[in-house]
């Protein structure tokens, strides 16, 4: 069984990322834990174009960020992604640090569940497909 269901990436917000306030602005936060997600669904073969050959889409049904301290132009950050849940929905916790002193910038989870794309039909528990990939036994 497999048990380092995470993955990290770092990266430096771009001058086009920033607000009048010289800061991230808040709506590229989303576009940053996107990069980290799929740098962890890479890690077990399942990504957005192996769901699609799998029949499923992940739509986020909910997302929550939690704004700690700002990052700035040129700071280099940290992105860690780790799933939490995968029996009945597939939820990813992040948390987003100053790369050089740990300093946590911002907490955040997403919630994705399972849609047939063939049928349109949400799945009330994920599919045996996600549970192969991630390497864990069917409850």
């Amino acid at each position: 069984m497999k048990t380092d269901f995470f993955a990290e990436i770092e990266l430096s917000p771009a001058f086009h990322d920033l607000d009048p306030m010289d800061i991230v602005w808040h709506g590229h936060y989303v576009k940053y834990l996107e990069l980290a997600r799929c740098a962890l669904l890479s890690k077990f073969d399942y990504d957005y174009p192996q769901m699609r050959e799998s029949g499923y889409a992940w739509p986020i049904v909910d997302m929550r960020l939690k704004y700690v301290r700002p990052a700035s132009f040129g700071q280099k950050l940290r992105i860690r992604a780790e799933i939490t849940e995968w029996e009945n929905r597939l939820k990813i916790d992040y948390l987003i640090t100053d790369a050089a002193t740990g300093q946590k910038l911002n907490k955040a989870y997403t919630i994705q569940v399972a849609v047939e794309i063939a049928s349109r039909e949400m799945l009330y528990v994920c599919p045996p497909v996600l549970w192969q990939k991630l390497g864990v036994d069917a409850a």
